[in-house]
C-alpha cells in the first residue's frame, strides 16, 4: 500500500520550491500511539528531547518560554490535560522509525521526478503536542515534510523571499543562533494557512517561515526532513557568513555579488596571507581552504 497520496505533477512542480498539501496512510500507524511514543523517549538520550509549556505566542522570545516540571515519558502520557509541547529528535536512532522514514521519503523522491535533486541526511522528529499548543515563527536550514498522524493543526507558511519577514542576517547559521523569530501580527495577511486532519501533510521548503498551533484537540505529528546537495551547500555558507559576521565581517548572502565598497573578508586574500590574517580560522576552515 503506497505511503503517500499526492498530484505528482504538482509535486513535480512544487518539491524544493513552494509548499503544497498531499495525503499518507500513516495516520493508525503502531509507531505513533501514546505507549510507543512513551517507549521511545525513554530509549532516546536527553539531548533529544525537548518539551515546554504549549501556551504561547508566534513570537515569544526563547527566555520567555515557560519549561514543565516533569519527565518527557509523564509529559507524553499526561499530554491531552498537560499544556504542553514536546518534540523527540533524531528519531532516524530507531531502527523501526528510520526505515518508516526511509521508506515515506524513497515514495516522495520517485514523486519528485528523475529531474528532482537528491535526498540526502534524512531525519525524523515526532511532536506530540495539547490542544491549543503553539509552536512559534521559525525557520528550518532543511526540507520538510509535516505529517499529521492525530488531532488538528494550523500550520502557517511564510513566503522565504520576503525579508521583510525575516532578515538575511537571521538566515545565517550558527551554533548559538536560536530557532525562533521575532513575529509580529500584521505577517499575518502573507500567510498561507495549511490545515491538517489526520491523514494530511504539507511540503515546507528549505528557509520557508513558519508557525503551526494545534486545534481542539492533542495531536500527534511528525516531521521528516532531508537536505538537497544544494542545501547542504547553501548551509555551508550561511554557517561561515554567520561565524564571519561575529567577528566584524559581514558578508553577500548566497548567490549574489558583494557591491565593491563592502569589506573583504581578509580569508578571501591571497592564498599566502590566508590563514595568517584570518579572524576565525578554526570556524571558517572550509572557506579558507576553498
Amino acid at each position: 500500500m503506497p505511503l503517500i497520496e499526492l498530484d505528482r505533477s504538482a509535486a513535480r512542480a512544487g518539491f524544493h520550491r513552494v509548499p503544497f498539501a498531499m495525503r499518507h496512510a500513516l495516520a493508525d500507524h503502531d509507531l505513533f500511539t501514546l505507549p510507543r511514543l512513551v517507549e521511545l523517549a525513554k530509549s532516546m538520550p536527553g539531548d533529544r528531547i525537548e518539551y515546554n509549556s504549549g501556551k504561547l505566542e508566534p513570537g515569544v522570545r526563547p527566555e520567555d518560554v515557560p519549561g514543565i516540571a516533569m519527565p518527557a515519558e509523564d509529559v507524553i502520557r499526561r499530554i491531552e490535560s498537560a499544556d504542553a509541547w514536546l518534540v523527540i529528535k533524531g528519531v532516524e536512532h530507531d531502527p523501526a522509525y528510520r526505515l518508516l522514514l526511509h521508506d515515506f521519503l524513497t515514495e516522495v523522491s520517485n514523486a519528485a521526478g528523475p529531474d528532482a535533486a537528491r535526498f540526502e541526511d534524512l531525519r525524523g522528529f515526532v511532536f506530540v503536542s495539547s490542544a491549543g499548543s503553539v509552536t512559534p515563527f521559525h525557520f528550518d536550514a532543511e526540507e520538510n515534510i509535516l505529517v499529521q498522524i492525530r488531532g488538528d493543526k494550523y500550520v502557517h507558511i511564510f513566503d522565504n523571499g520576503d525579508r521583510r519577514l525575516v532578515a538575511e542576517e537571521s538566515l545565517e547559521l550558527s551554533p548559538a543562533s536560536h530557532r525562533n523569530q521575532p513575529y509580529r501580527a500584521d505577517f499575518e495577511h502573507r500567510a498561507e494557512v495549511f490545515s491538517l486532519i489526520p491523514g494530511d501533510a504539507v511540503h515546507i521548503p528549505y528557509l520557508w517561515p513558519h508557525w503551526v498551533h494545534t486545534g481542539t484537540s492533542w495531536s500527534v505529528s511528525m516531521a521528516m526532513t532531508w537536505k538537497t546537495p544544494a542545501v547542504r551547500r547553501l548551509n555551508k555558507v550561511r554557517l561561515i557568513n554567520g561565524t564571519l559576521r561575529r567577528y566584524g565581517l559581514p558578508q553577500a548572502s548566497p548567490g549574489t555579488r558583494r557591491s565593491a565598497i563592502a569589506p573583504r573578508s581578509p580569508c578571501m586574500t591571497s592564498p599566502a596571507l590566508r590563514w595568517s590574517r584570518c579572524a576565525a580560522p578554526r570556524h571558517c576552515a572550509a572557506a579558507c581552504a576553498a
